[in-house]
């Protein structure tokens, strides 16, 4: 309707131009009659500028290309005369639009200038066919607009021989709770670029997405993000019916959350594939590769997950489903009632690790009777496939034998049954703890017998003369080692050396201690790394910028930032704050990041980026203080 109004008003400006000429024509000569008309033109004039002045909202999709399934496109909302305030993109929430950074442009045409801001979105195209992007509602200056809806092609590509595509399951039956890793190997036979993932089950609310430790090997390796699950991409090479060809694999645990058949829907890659050399025309570089857009898909793959059994479900289970082994060391084992003892629980025998919690040492009768077990833990640790428990014990009295054996119930899918896997008692010697009596404490031993003072009988010693009451002043170092003057000299750095351990000893931190500081200082480094992001390269702050966000979650809430999604994210800050929106801005920032990172668009982080994360991490620390 506003274009329209302003092309109305344009037509009547030149009607009004030509009614001028032709009254000018006819020779009419009253001044009354020509100055009339020249109002009429003016306020025509003005009418035409104020139509052109006014606001213009509308929405496009920017993309010279034609546009295959799993490629990125940018949709953007334009407002031209005003600056969005509000833009409400729900509309479009069925094809997940992730924010990237806007743009701004100032166009002066025929002295007329005109600034347009541009509110941009990536959307990911997943299928053959017309996507139809309904009309958004932009807010300008308090008013209300509807954009234009807009349609987008999305092309299927080609297919070729050249290309192959396998998806495995570790397991074709499992449980509720059992991780099933999945496996997916591309297999290429060409040159090939820009390839791009579509892989369904990771938009499944069937099941939970987690990462597997790093796979030895591999020729190279990259990181990704496929529908906002990071992935690491491994490269390697492999002669395949007599062809070399590289093989290009990723690997993620799926874990079912509920019971039921599940068919995991096919996997799809597309890339631009080389199929020759064409001319240039240029001298210097007269041919060049052509590419054509191919793909190629899996097969679909039936899944079958059963219930966990009701009956005989014992006592501690907490959900762990697979095949597992837990073993236990202690170190000293010979010490008095009270001395520390460092337990280790080992826990292994699965490549998925991460639902293992810490061992229940308070649901170990024996334990909590024999033992004080401070209530603080330190964070386990990932060391050759085991997750490692570090606890200090103290036995309570000179009777305690041993360690007792700890629990780690899990069910097992092969047998179809709960298991109870324990570890080994370890022997102790306990002796009782020495009696301190007042005599040891005051350092009281027995009477030193002195000699009795004699009275000189003779005047003042100085009066004496002859051999006896010389001296001798030769150097011994029997006396300069008694002597004040030289005590100080040795004394010194001896005393200087003793303080030395004792601050060492006294500072000496345990790993409760290191997991408390590291804490504390979660902010301050997340705001110091957030700070240097704007001195770093462009290309390089996306990723500066993720790794300050995970980094600051991972030391807050003790977890290990590097495997962190904005899931795990958003649910960590949700349950330390309460706070949803929180959760939700940091959440919708890591993919934000991730989107500008890995899309082939043009994004960067500005200062203003910088600020609000600072902003960000300021308010989740304060609310998780509360």
């Amino acid at each position: 309707m506003k274009d329209q109004t302003s092309n109305i008003k344009d037509a009547e400006v030149i009607a009004a131009v030509r009614r001028f000429h032709i009254l000018d024509s006819c020779s009419l000569h009253s001044a009354f009659e020509k100055g009339l008309v020249f109002m009429v033109l003016l306020s025509a004039l003005a009418g035409g500028t104020l139509a052109q002045g006014r606001t213009r909202v509308h929405a496009k999709v920017d993309s010279d290309a034609t546009i295959y399934p799993g490629q990125t496109f940018v949709y953007s909302v334009v407002v031209e005369g005003g600056k969005p305030s509000r833009v409400d993109v729900s509309a479009i929430a069925q094809f997940n639009p992730q924010r990237i950074p806007g743009s701004s442009s100032i166009v002066t045409v025929n002295d007329r200038t005109t600034i347009s801001y541009s509110e941009n979105y990536a959307i990911l195209a997943e299928k053959p066919g017309t996507m139809v992007l309904p009309g958004v509602t932009v807010v300008v200056d308090g008013q209300t607009y509807t954009t234009n809806a807009v349609e987008v092609t999305v092309s299927a590509p080609g297919t070729t021989d050249r290309l192959d595509l396998e998806v495995t399951l570790s397991e074709t039956k499992c449980y509720v709770g059992q991780p099933v890793v999945m496996t997916v190997r591309w297999i290429v036979k060409a040159q090939v670029k820009d390839a791009a993932f579509d892989v369904p089950v990771f938009k499944s609310d069937d099941f939970f997405i987690e990462d597997l430790p790093d796979a030895a090997g591999a020729y190279a390796k990259t990181g990704a993000t496929i529908h906002g699950v990071p992935v690491v991409v491994y490269e390697n090479r492999e002669l395949i019916k007599g062809m070399e060809a590289a093989i290009v694999s990723f690997r993620k645990v799926l874990i079912p959350k509920k019971p039921g058949a599940v068919t995991l829907e096919p996997v799809t890659v597309s890339t631009s594939m080389a199929t020759g050399r064409v001319r240039t025309g240029d001298f210097l570089n007269p041919f060049r590769m052509n590419y054509e857009r191919f793909a190629v898909q899996s097969d679909a793959i039936p899944l079958n997950v059963l219930p966990l059994p009701e009956t005989g479900r014992p006592k501690g289970f907490y959900g762990l489903v697979g095949r597992y082994t837990i073993e236990a060391s202690a170190t000293p084992t010979r010490v008095s009632v009270g001395d520390p003892i460092t337990l280790t629980v080992r826990i292994g025998g699965n490549p998925y690790l991460k639902p293992v919690q810490w061992p229940d040492l308070e649901g170990v009768p024996d334990l909590a009777d024999n033992f004080n077990i401070p209530s603080e833990k330190a964070s386990p640790l990932l060391e050759d496939g085991q997750k490692v428990f570090t606890q200090t014990l103290r036995a309570g009295h000179d009777r305690v034998t041993e360690i007792p054996a700890i629990p780690l119930t899990y069910f097992d899918p092969d047998a179809g049954d709960y298991v109870v896997a324990r570890t080994k008692p370890i022997p102790l010697e306990v002796a009782a703890a020495k009696v301190l009596t007042g005599a040891d404490v005051e350092g009281l031993g027995a009477a030193a017998v002195g000699r009795q003072v004699q009275a000189l009988r003779e005047g003042f010693s100085a009066n004496y003369y002859g051999p006896e009451v010389l001296v001798n002043q030769a150097f011994s170092p029997l006396a300069a080692l008694v002597s004040p003057g030289y005590a100080v000299l040795w004394g010194a750095p001896l005393i200087a050396l003793l303080g030395s351990v004792a601050f060492r000893l006294a500072t000496r931190t345990s790993p409760e201690a290191v997991a408390r500081k590291r804490r504390r200082g979660a902010c301050s480094a997340a705001v110091r790394r957030l700070r240097a992001v704007a001195a770093a390269e462009a290309k390089e702050r996306h990723d500066l910028l993720i790794a300050a966000l995970r980094g600051y979650v991972g030391d807050r809430f003790d977890r290990t930032a590097g495997s962190l999604t904005a899931d795990d994210c958003r649910g960590i800050v949700l349950t330390a704050t309460g706070d949803v929106d929180l959760a939700d801005r940091l959440k919708a920032k890591v993919s934000e990041s991730e989107a500008a990172r890995y899309a082939s668009i043009h994004a960067q982080v500005d200062a203003a980026q910088i600020e609000e994360a600072i902003e960000l991490v300021q308010r989740i620390e304060e609310n998780s203080k509360r």
